[in-house]
């Protein structure tokens, strides 16, 4: 899904012989941490609220044209790789140009952020499945198998941590008994990470345990 339909354009982009007391008022009003700024209509960046609280009021943006940030987002653009652009670069507003760099508006973080919650793998019944392998061991389609194997359905998977050489992989599974897929996975030498009251093979170690410290005791 592309962010097109999500694209607003309701706020006038203040020029570059704006005052930065003007800017500084627009930010009063809103609730982002950016706006973007124009010369000659043309969109040439952002500029920060935390920036802006020490310019001179008095002062034209142009002054202060160093400090302006040049991201922006295509109309095209899939909303997966515009989260990304929201998150390295630290804000709430991203403007939107075409192929010919002319502003078309700009896209909100709640917005964006509300196409990730209503996904399937966040809405859909069903458990989340934490587990861990070697970097060069693990493989999407081998995860694919052993859930399918055990006749449920992989509703999303995505790498969730790195540390050195070893992966750490979250799955969402649609509604379907755990115990069975959990021992599949450690048979093929992944680790669980996430705890889960039906497995088995846990409640077995903690009544071992239980039954180990009682005999200590005795």
């Amino acid at each position: 899904m592309n962010i097109e339909p999500y694209i607003i354009n309701d706020i006038k982009m203040p020029g570059v012989t704006d005052s930065i007391g003007e800017i500084q008022s627009l930010f009063s009003e809103l609730t982002y941490s950016h706006i973007p700024i124009q010369h000659d209509g043309q969109y040439i960046g952002c500029i920060s609220e935390n920036d802006i609280r020490s310019f001179d009021p008095e002062k034209p943006v142009e002054e202060y044209q160093y400090a302006l940030e040049g991201f922006f987002a295509r109309a095209h653009d899939n909303w997966l790789d515009t989260l990304h652009a929201f998150a390295k670069n630290d804000t709430n507003l991203l403007p939107v140009l075409d192929e010919e760099n002319n502003y078309l508006g700009y896209v909100e973080l709640h917005d964006i952020m509300n196409i990730f919650t209503e996904a399937p793998f966040l809405n859909n019944p069903g458990g989340i499945l934490i587990i861990e392998k070697g970097y060069k061991d693990y493989s999407f389609s081998e995860i694919s198998q052993i859930v399918e194997s055990n006749g449920a359905h992989l509703l999303g998977a995505f790498v969730s941590g790195m540390d050195n050489d070893m992966t750490q992989i979250t799955l969402k599974i649609g509604q379907s008994p755990l115990n069975a897929i959990l021992q599949s996975f450690r048979r093929y030498g992944y680790k669980v990470v996430s705890t889960h009251e039906e497995d088995s093979f846990s409640t077995d170690l903690r009544d071992r345990s239980r039954y180990l410290d009682k005999y200590l005791n005795i």
